[in-house]
């Protein structure tokens, strides 16, 4: 599942947890290099779409990347993907900080407010009880009237990032390079319908398989379950 996208420290982990000897980085690192094994190097592609919105909140969190206990923190956003065929699929979703799982998201090929409510409101039926910092960058879905008055319902505080600075929402945005390189830019779609199936799936070996070094060398739901 990982298409050669893992690098010395995530094979590392792997390898750690399901034997029983302990390797160490460097000779992980030595091994690899030795037989010309690497992951896939990402490249990223910063941008930032101008918009008026009808709303603005302070920038609260300030990069304090980091969560004492689940739903504490969610970061949201939006991300796209270009089929071969021209097609364009958007990815909103929302991050728990505190464990870097995927909480809830949606897909569609209109990105639109409907689509943020959408993904909101599964997050909501997951975690009813949430009251969550909610980080977003300016985007014009996160702006709107109708959204500030969804989260002051809920109780929650909303917070976005400066204009431009992606590194203010920095762990979604990683979220989206991980997403891309280990899944999308090695593989070929030809449609929205192929990249759906894919995302799905992705997301669902993120959240359940993928280990992280942050976490412990646990997936995110290992460690979430744990603290719950």
């Amino acid at each position: 599942m990982s298409n050669k996208t893992y690098g010395y420290r995530r094979i590392r982990m792997n390898l750690n947890r399901y034997n029983d000897e302990t390797y160490s980085i460097n000779y992980i690192y030595r091994l690899m290099k030795s037989y010309g094994i690497k992951s896939i190097i990402r490249r990223k592609k910063p941008g930032y779409i101008k918009s008026t919105p009808d709303y603005i909140a302070e920038n609260i969190l300030d990069r304090n990347f980091s969560a004492s206990k689940p739903n504490e923190i969610w970061l949201s956003d939006v991300t796209e993907f270009k089929a071969t065929n021209g097609r364009k699929l958007y990815l909103c979703a929302i991050m728990d900080l505190f464990d870097n799982s995927v909480v809830a998201y949606t897909l569609s090929t209109t990105a639109n407010n409907e689509q943020l409510y959408k993904t909101f409101k599964k997050a909501l039926k997951l975690n009813p009880n949430a009251t969550p910092l909610f980080h977003s960058d300016r985007g014009y879905q996160y702006t709107s009237i109708q959204f500030k008055k969804m989260l002051e319902e809920e109780g929650m505080i909303q917070s976005m990032s400066r204009v431009g600075k992606c590194i203010d929402n920095g762990p979604i945005e990683n979220l989206w390079g991980i997403i891309k390189t280990e899944m999308f830019y090695i593989n070929k779609f030809n449609n929205t319908i192929e990249i759906e199936k894919a995302v799905n799936d992705y997301i669902e070996f993120y959240n359940n398989m993928r280990l992280q070094s942050k976490l412990k060398s646990q997936t995110p739901m290992e460690y979430r379950n744990l603290a719950i």
